[in-house]
């Protein structure tokens, strides 16, 4: 496919532990935009191996580095990389070569002659294990459901964005994995399209069964903001009428136990271990909101990034 934009490109990577991968996955990059001004932006989170070597051994004047002081996980280290990004239209894949570089052209030309915000991958006939694709379907399933967006692979990073739309995005937790309904949050037209997906190239995953749980969490977090940011009200307002309501019917029970029958309920544990496992678990989440809001307030507000950059290198150079 001919390059259809003269606008600068910017493919950014998160790497973590990619020593094997890293020197193919750059030559593929470079054989499949031949024709475009881009750069590389590959962003170490803090590997235990030689990855950052290996990069700065590419002495490529077109991959830049960027090192995080520590382990900071695969959504901060994205949102390092899109702060970092100078392009007009922002590609991310992931480092393991599962992603194939040679679906970038024609998601590229959806983005500039169709004018959408986002072009996100759909994965055809993906080579994961079944631990990988089972939690996925399902994730894929809960927000197609919850959202009403239809996404058919929240998972794909294979993406392009338009520069305002990336440079909006605020990554916290594990929200690379909501990153398309975070663009659709924010206005974003979406188009999906099938793209290529391979065996890992080389290294173990990095992923765990662990992870479903940081998913669900982030989903319900963003359920929240999407439906009751500015009217909280609706939601706790429910669930406190709905706790009155069972605390109500539960002492007219025990009235009528009591006065009707003269059974003694001092001693029954129903009200009590009752309203506490439902007051500690409204807790907890309200809590949960609550100091997801404030870590969010603190960063944005002070124009802060929740992550911390060692340095930079262009070509194996310090910047």
């Amino acid at each position: 496919m001919q390059p259809i934009t003269t606008s600068l490109l910017s493919v950014v990577v998160p790497l973590y532990n990619e020593e094997e991968n890293v020197t193919l996955l750059t030559q593929k990059i470079h054989e499949s935009l031949v024709g475009y001004d881009y750069q590389i932006i590959y962003v170490d989170d803090f590997s235990t191996d030689t990855t950052k070597k290996v990069v700065k051994s590419l002495k490529d004047e077109k991959v830049h580095l960027i090192e995080l002081k520590k382990n900071y996980g695969q959504s901060l280290a994205l949102a390092a990389g899109l702060d970092y990004a100078e392009g007009e239209y922002i590609i991310t894949m992931d480092g393991d070569l599962q992603n194939d570089p040679s679906d970038i052209p024609e998601m590229l030309s959806y983005a500039v002659t169709e004018e959408y915000d986002v072009v996100t991958g759909i994965r055809q006939k993906r080579k994961d294990s079944l631990v990988k694709k089972i939690p996925s379907k399902i994730a894929n399933f809960l927000v197609r459901r919850i959202t009403k967006l239809d996404i058919k692979d929240n998972g794909c990073a294979l993406k392009v964005f338009t520069k305002d739309i990336a440079k909006d995005l605020n990554l916290y937790g594990e929200m690379h994995r909501f990153i398309t309904l975070l663009a659709h949050l924010e206005g974003g037209q979406i188009k999906q399209i099938p793209v290529k997906h391979h065996a890992r190239h080389a290294g173990v995953s990095k992923y765990g069964l662990e992870r479903v749980f940081k998913v669900v969490a982030d989903m319900m977090l963003l359920l929240f903001i999407r439906k009751y940011f500015q009217r909280p009200i609706h939601l706790f307002g429910i669930f406190g009428f709905l706790m009155i309501l069972l605390g109500i019917l539960i002492n007219i029970y025990l009235l009528i136990v009591k006065v009707g029958f003269g059974e003694d309920i001092g001693t029954r544990p129903l009200l009590m271990f009752g309203m506490m496992f439902i007051l500690a678990g409204i807790q907890l989440f309200t809590i949960g909101i609550v100091m997801e809001l404030l870590i969010r307030t603190y960063y944005e507000s002070q124009k802060k990034r929740p992550y911390r950059v060692k340095k930079v290198s262009v070509g194996g150079q310090i910047k």
